[in-house]
């Protein structure tokens, strides 16, 4: 259609301006934990989107883990209608991102352009998505195109640390049902030519091994539970590990890789914090702690994820004098996947077959994304994640956003957009 046409083009003749806006989110250094700028990140989306005649609320997650006066976890959401009643399509962006780490060869909070793509902390996992997504809807009120219903734009917290502050967070509020909302797009880098319909289920436990405590020189008359990890890893490495590797799943996950069952071993402490700047003492150490995160697939029972852990502690306290353990979970979220044929895949896909000329491919993220809050909480199916960016590229020193793909990307959002709304072009 000539207007869809019109509405591409508009969209690529602002291109500088998608660089520009991405560059100016990756300068708010959003930083996760422990959560800098979050209100000043908001404030920025919301004043803009203000000035389009948006309606703009913002909402503190007061009470979740992590908020606090000095760290308040600001969301922000701003809605525009349109001429009748009709369905919500809702862009949502998390706008947390994480540290930069080691390894980076340009300021990773600078936002620096060459060859082609925006360089930047977040500007791929997931500012640039952001910038996008509020290109395209600007684009489609700038174009004049008729719609019915309603355009939502939001940035929401702490996606990177299970997003309870943030969509979780609102979904308990009613932001992200029926009949507020119909349809939802979250503009995970996913590649650009992808639609991504779900991801695998995660089991976070602490695992804590208990001993006593001696004095250093005489270990056998304590009881040292860093040993007593020691064998739970090689349970875990000889065993558990060669099982996971073994299931696998008809779930499109990418990359190959995660395309199995797998555990990551977070983090481990035993014994005396070292921080202090001295030597420790000797002392035989009565706790060791060790956080898993097991990713599992959608064939499998969450039941039994929890009891592969349960059954090698078992069997440790039946062989090890003196082996004692607690497990407490730290969060839990199920496998989900969208319909394949639901009307937001069907939609962006017919939207990425028209802005890319080859057809999308449906994928499963190998780790979870906000879709869980949407889907869990707010009992909304019509949901899926498609942005800018390289899936790949997430979290990594020198991490970009190509600039061809980020005016791909709002392309796709804005045709599928219409679609959804039952434009009348």
């Amino acid at each position: 259609m000539p207007e869809l046409d019109t509405l591409r083009r508009l969209i690529a003749d602002r291109t500088d301006e998608a660089v520009a806006l991405t560059r100016d989110l990756i300068r708010i250094p959003t930083v996760n934990p422990p959560g800098d700028a979050y209100t000043d990140c908001a404030e920025f989306i919301g004043r803009r989107l203000a000035a389009r005649g948006f309606q703009v609320e913002y909402v503190r997650a007061e009470g979740v883990p992590g908020d606090s006066d000095r760290y308040p976890r600001t969301n922000v959401i701003a809605r525009i209608e349109g001429r009748g009643p009709g369905p919500c399509v809702h862009f949502n962006g998390h706008t947390d991102v994480v540290p930069a780490g080691r390894g980076w060869t340009v300021d990773p909070f600078e936002g620096v352009v060459k060859d082609g793509k925006v360089y930047g902390r977040g500007s791929c996992d997931m500012k640039g998505g952001i910038a996008a997504s509020i290109i395209a809807v600007e684009a489609i009120l700038d174009s004049g195109i008729p719609f019915h219903g309603a355009l939502e734009i939001s940035g929401t917290v702490d996606e990177e640390s299970g997003g309870y502050g943030g969509v979780g967070h609102l979904a308990k509020l009613g932001y992200f049902s029926r009949p507020r909302v119909d349809h939802v797009i979250i503009p995970e880098p996913l590649n650009v030519d992808r639609v991504c319909i779900g991801h695998r289920g995660v089991w976070w436990a602490e695992v804590e091994t208990k001993g006593r405590v001696a004095h250093g020189s005489m270990p056998f008359l304590g009881n040292c539970a860093v040993r007593h990890m020691g064998a739970v890893l090689h349970r875990i490495e000889t065993e558990l590990i060669p099982r996971l590797a073994a299931k696998r799943t008809t779930m499109p996950v990418v990359p190959e890789g995660a395309r199995q069952s797998t555990i990551n071993l977070n983090s481990i402490h035993g014994g005396q914090i070292e921080k202090h700047g001295g030597y420790p003492s000797p002392m035989v150490p009565d706790s060791c702690r060790l956080v898993l995160d097991r990713r599992y697939l959608i064939e499998e029972d969450p039941e039994e994820v929890r009891a592969e852990i349960v059954g090698i502690l078992e069997s440790l306290k039946a062989e090890r004098p003196g082996f004692d353990y607690e497990l407490s979970e730290v969060l839990a979220f199920l496998p989900t996947m969208t319909d394949a044929d639901s009307p937001v895949v069907r939609a962006v896909e017919d939207a990425i077959l028209t802005v890319l000329g080859r057809p999308a491919q449906q994928v499963v993220s190998p780790g979870t994304y906000d879709q869980k809050h949407i889907v869990r909480v707010g009992h909304l199916k019509d949901c899926i994640a498609y942005g800018p960016g390289i899936l790949d590229l997430a979290h990594q020193p020198d991490e970009y956003v190509g600039i061809d793909d980020l005016i791909h990307s709002a392309q796709v959002m804005a045709l599928a957009a219409l679609r959804l709304l039952g434009s009348t072009t």
